[in-house]
């Protein structure tokens, strides 16, 4: 495989310098950070299998996700940043979350809140050779390895930036980074981390989410949608224990075509357009920018048609339509296993994007309704739901977050930023925008083109890491510009 060139050839190399310390400084830095202190540590946190709740449910004896934490705790206390506190939360029976506080530097007010997540998702398949989900590998600008870049580089960026503007001597207000173990699940200890924290959060002046991806390596992109996600198991029973398909074929109706029934409630299995109304919604904000170019590319065999009449057609159909995938399957045995048996029950996993305006919750209802009406054939259905998560979509920014986010691309890349409607689900977004209404919520990310979250050969482009921290540095210096300016009483 050729190695990767990365982000740093398409950045410009004529970049105008800021008021308060020079772009070309800032870059510089930005990388001897990242190649000295940031990477090794990153190779260490890649090499723990720190799976979510969802997919080690021994996760708290295992201890993987505490030895991650513990890991990330301990490199946060190292940074060389004034008054720095780096605290693990948890208790029995919940995932941990770090929160880490950085002071406001002298002179400088303001409350920035940045997050991201440990937890990871299954190594799901074959790697290719050479490459192993927990054994990281570096190939040029690419670090290979499951969690590099969904999502354990958001740490690593967010007190990268901090220590870009302390050492530039840049005013900064206080930052929190707060970094949760259980996203990959839904989230389901957030809230209760949330409430225990009570008012040691503060109210935020600008929330920054590490955990969003980009479209392109050319520029850096605003992500200004999230879809929902509800993810069920649904299982269907005919049979105590499995027996001849000889003796009883056509006289006991199979599970696996009882379940395609069922699933055929939910999906048009010709067009793969989901059926319940509860689960659809017009787009109200943008899929993409129009400085996008070129389709998405997916590793598909030749020959295969994608749904959707264009790209940009893709784009939004990706961001705002509701589509069913089967994930995982019990109750089948592998092809060497497979007697002429009935079997007695199939069971499937399946995962419901939703659009961001449509409630879980409600769609959890519709689908939970359609799936348990009228069994077919009197089987035994049974449906289990993870945690709903409600999608996000993003109220217009505050002018300055804008200005600061496009300053940012165009330091680093010549270009303006561009936007986009993630298909991913990020629990935390929904929440905080419940918990903190009016705040603005800048989502930005890695996860780009190939990088392929969630799949074999994640990888984490180490330019695009160092361009995203310098963006959240600029996003930070400019919450304690807007705060100076901000009278005293003015609403966020």
């Amino acid at each position: 495989m050729p190695v990767h060139g990365g982000s740093v050839g398409a950045m410009s190399a004529d970049a105008t310098p800021s008021a308060h310390g020079g772009t070309h400084g800032l870059r510089a830095d930005a990388h001897r950070l990242w190649e000295g202190a940031v990477l090794p540590t990153l190779y260490r946190y890649a090499t723990i299998p720190c799976l979510s709740p969802n997919f080690d449910e021994h996760w708290e004896a295992d201890g993987h996700l505490a030895e991650a934490a513990s890991l990330l705790q301990t490199w946060s206390k190292d940074r060389a940043v004034d008054g720095l506190t780096a605290d693990v939360l948890g208790g029995a029976g919940r995932t941990p979350l770090l929160l880490v506080d950085a002071p406001a530097t002298k002179g400088a007010a303001g409350n920035v809140l940045v997050y991201g997540h440990l937890d990871k998702q299954p190594p799901l398949g074959e790697w290719r050779e050479g490459l192993g989900p927990f054994s990281p590998v570096r190939e040029g600008d690419r670090l290979y390895g499951r969690g590099t870049a969904d999502d354990g580089y958001a740490l690593f960026a967010a007190l990268s930036a901090i220590e870009l503007l302390d050492g530039a001597g840049i005013p900064r207000p206080r930052v929190v980074v707060l970094v949760e173990a259980s996203e990959e699940s839904g989230s389901p200890d957030l809230p209760a981390h949330l409430s225990e924290m009570g008012g040691r959060l503060g109210i935020p002046d600008l929330v920054v989410c590490l955990d969003s991806g980009c479209l392109t390596y050319d520029r850096l992109w605003l992500t200004s949608s999230l879809r929902g996600n509800l993810v069920a198991t649904v299982s269907v029973q005919v049979l105590t224990e499995g027996v001849h398909s000889g003796s009883a074929g056509g006289i006991v109706p199979t599970s696996f075509r009882l379940l395609r029934l069922l699933l055929d409630r939910l999906e048009d299995p010709r067009t793969g357009e989901v059926r319940l109304a509860a689960l659809h919604a017009a787009p109200t904000a943008s899929a993409a920018s129009p400085g996008w170019e070129g389709a998405e590319v997916f590793p598909v065999v030749p020959g295969l048609e994608l749904d959707g009449a264009s790209d940009r057609d893709r784009l939004v159909r990706r961001a705002w339509t509701p589509v069913l995938a089967v994930t995982g399957m019990d109750g089948i045995p592998a092809l060497r296993d497979g007697g002429n048996v009935l079997r007695p029950f199939t069971t499937a996993k399946i995962s419901l994007r939703l659009p961001p305006s449509v409630d879980a919750t409600k769609a959890k209802e519709a689908v939970e309704s359609a799936l348990l009406a009228d069994p077919p054939s009197g089987a035994r259905v049974r449906v289990h739901f993870e945690t709903p998560a409600t999608g996000w979509a993003s109220p217009p920014l505050a002018d300055w977050v804008d200005a600061a986010f496009t300053r940012a691309s165009e330091e680093l890349f010549g270009t303006a930023p561009g936007t986009l409607g993630e298909g991913g689900t990020i629990p935390f977004l929904a929440m905080l925008g419940e918990r903190y209404p009016g705040v603005p919520l800048v989502a930005t990310g890695v996860l780009g083109p190939g990088s392929n979250a969630h799949g074999p050969n994640e990888f984490l482009d180490i330019p695009t890491a160092e361009a995203v921290t310098i963006a959240t540095a600029r996003l930070v210096e400019a919450a304690a510009a807007d705060e100076a300016a901000r009278a005293p009483g003015d609403a966020h």
